[in-house]
């Protein structure tokens, strides 16, 4: 049986050099760990952001089939909306349709979606201000979208219109592809598509 003098002395607990040593060790894995752990959130960030583009890209072209005319994705620096200055690498993006006839209005009807990606995300996308997807959801040129620039479509059926996300701290960038055909898809471009690598671009 354990004298009180040996209880007392077991149940104080851990003791100052005992905590000091697993504060040290904890503090050594956070600052090996936090390199992994930023490039791992800023992958997080650019998949999150080529997941969206690749949704609208779908949206636009289900919204063409749908309204039998022409819609486009116009990427912009401005808050989306119907009116908003469509520039090539903008952060933010919408979709709308396109007057379909001459001298046709664009009103609120016309706007379907716009996504504004915040600041702190720090992504950056590169690609068209416009891409136009005609009524059975092929991208198509188009020289009068009257939104003062021009559609033009993927040069050959294996040269797809592309879009890359890139953000500060990422180790692995992403592009989005739209083929003549319609197909939309997101891929590595670190990578060549393969069987053994269908995520490659």
């Amino acid at each position: 049986m354990l004298s009180p003098g040996r209880l007392h002395a077991r149940a104080r607990g851990v003791t100052a050099i005992e905590l000091l040593v697993a504060l040290t060790v904890l503090g050594i894995l956070t600052v090996v760990s936090l390199p992994a752990l930023t490039a791992w959130m800023s992958n997080a960030r650019v998949r999150s952001a080529g997941e969206q583009l690749q949704n609208s890209l779908r949206l636009a072209q289900s919204e063409a089939l749908r309204r039998n005319r022409q819609t486009v994705l116009a990427l912009t620096q401005q808050t989306p909306a119907l009116t908003a200055t469509p520039v090539a690498n903008g952060r933010h993006w919408f979709v709308r349709a396109l007057p379909a006839l001459a001298g046709e209005t664009a009103g609120d009807g016309h706007y379907v979606h716009g996504v504004a990606l915040p600041t702190q995300l720090n992504v950056a996308i590169t690609g068209p201000a416009l891409l136009c997807f005609n009524s059975i959801g092929r991208p198509v040129a188009n020289s009068s979208t009257g939104l003062g620039v021009n559609c033009s479509a993927p040069a050959s059926a294996t040269a797809p219109t592309r879009y890359d996300i890139t953000a500060g701290g990422a180790t692995r960038p992403l592009r989005v592809q739209v083929f003549l055909g319609g197909k939309i898809r997101l891929c590595d471009p670190a990578r060549t598509v393969s069987a053994s690598t269908p995520d490659g671009c």
